[in-house]
């Protein structure tokens, strides 16, 4: 195959930004608010299948550095994240395609009170977008000034005869509906789709992803794009990462507010403050139902051991409504967040300094992928709740080794787990990914506690 500079630089793992990779026969949309405009919507951050609204922390908080008021922006938690295998039938604590509308849309409702605004930006990640494109079509675009769908796959993660009621077969009634007509989106709101150039698990040609290796899905990387909206692509980036990483926000802000944004990078506050919820994870399914009484505790640890260092910063019980805090720290230090709760494990999670104040620093309890084998004295997990962990693309490091349990090629692992031997329990473990580096403790198994290096990047 001939060299070319798109080869070089995805090669080397740059980020070009490719615009409207296949001809649309609708035409692209435009944001609504000019250049000049310094007006920028009230925006609602809507997140994925069995995530929570922690997962934008990040671009919260960029936001905020590009002096949009905190209090214009939200971040919806769905009570049951988790899709449902056919949205038809109910499931314990999974949703369907209209429990989704329906909590959307109070959502909507809320933020407008709250600002006064007659409409709202709604930016969305993955599964999000399905709720988002749902509400928007069937009688809400009124209330919606732009829709940014981010790795949304509008046209399903795959397109088959079979199973036809899951949400994410592009043949089944609920997307179908949704891509009907010439043009994919609804007039009045203007729409930009962000995808990634062949390195989003869920837009795959073959179906290993979804349990089928060798099966053509029917749908290619080009998935996630609309006729009739302003269809980016990122480059390398993961599914999450083109909703979550700093190129990301460079469009979305762009998108919505008209104009480049002023600054990438997290502008630090002196004195922050934390608070969230703790939600509950039933049968070892990811929700945001509230847990009420959970114990959360805060220290404030050693960068380069994970030590604690003084008393607690924080000890108290989750409310009824499942939320803790605040805390007060400072944006240098590095926390410790322990987690106990009945019928779980009790959860050490070791965070990277906090640059800004957050209420969305959401706890669930830790659980291995797997059973530790027999001997083991700890299990240290490293978390990336914001993209996945591609090798080559990336440097991971988990106690020193490259985890070999992660797979090579297009990323689709988030956490890692190592095990540490009886004889070694209680001593530092790092985990390293790229230019962040947190160091957590091995706490012991026979206490039931686990430990967690969980990336804010």
């Amino acid at each position: 195959m001939p060299t070319t500079r798109r080869s070089l630089l995805k090669a080397f793992g740059a980020l070009p930004l490719l615009i409207g990779a296949a001809p649309l026969s609708a035409p692209a949309q435009t944001a609504a608010i000019s250049a000049g405009d310094t007006a920028v919507p009230p925006i609602l951050f809507v997140h994925g299948n069995g995530d929570h609204a922690a997962l934008w922390l990040t671009q919260i908080w960029r936001m905020e550095s590009n002096g949009v008021p905190r209090a214009r922006v939200a971040a919806l938690n769905f009570t049951d994240p988790l899709a449902r295998n056919d949205d038809g039938a109910p499931q314990p604590n999974r949703s369907s395609t209209e429990d989704q509308r329906r909590e959307l849309g109070e959502a909507i409702a809320a933020l407008k009170q709250r600002t006064g605004a007659a409409k709202v930006a709604l930016v969305a990640s993955s599964r999000g977008g399905n709720a988002v494109r749902s509400y928007i079509k069937a009688g809400g675009a009124g209330d919606v000034s732009h829709a940014v769908l981010c790795g949304t796959p509008n046209h399903g993660v795959y397109a088959w005869d079979t199973g036809l009621g899951n949400e994410f077969n592009g043949k089944g009634p609920f997307l179908s509906g949704l891509n009907q007509g010439d043009s994919e989106v609804t007039e009045g709101v203007a729409f930009l789709t962000l995808r990634s150039d062949g390195q989003d698990k869920y837009a795959q040609p073959d179906g290993r992803f979804v349990g089928k290796p060798g099966t053509p899905t029917g749908v290619t990387a080009e998935g996630p794009e609309l006729r009739g909206a302003s269809n980016l692509v990122l480059g390398a980036l993961d599914h999450r990462e083109v909703a979550f990483h700093p190129r990301a926000f460079r469009e979305i802000y762009k998108f919505i507010a008209g104009r480049e944004p002023s600054v990438i990078a997290i502008t630090p506050e002196v004195a922050v403050q934390l608070s969230g919820l703790v939600t509950a994870t039933p049968g070892g399914v990811p929700t945001n139902r509230p847990v009420e009484g959970a114990r959360v505790e805060v220290y404030r640890v050693a960068p380069d051991s994970g030590e604690r260092i003084g008393a607690a910063l924080y000890d108290g019980r989750s409310r009824p409504d499942g939320r803790w805090g605040p805390v007060d720290t400072q944006s240098p230090w590095p926390l410790e967040f322990v987690l106990s709760q009945p019928g779980e494990l009790t959860t050490h999670i070791y965070r990277s300094p906090f640059p800004r104040s957050s209420d969305v620093v959401h706890l669930r309890a830790a659980k291995p992928a797997a059973a530790p084998a027999g001997g083991a004295g700890a299990v240290v997990m490293l978390s990336r709740p914001r993209g996945y962990f591609g090798l080559p693309r990336d440097i991971v490091l988990l106690d020193g080794q490259q985890p070999t349990d992660i797979k090579s090629g297009v990323p689709t692992d988030s956490v890692s787990a190592v095990t540490i031997p009886a004889a070694e329990v209680g001593r530092a473990v790092a985990g390293l990914f790229n230019e962040e580096r947190i160091v957590a403790r091995a706490w012991p198994l026979s206490e039931n506690r686990i430990s967690v290096a969980e990336l804010t990047g």
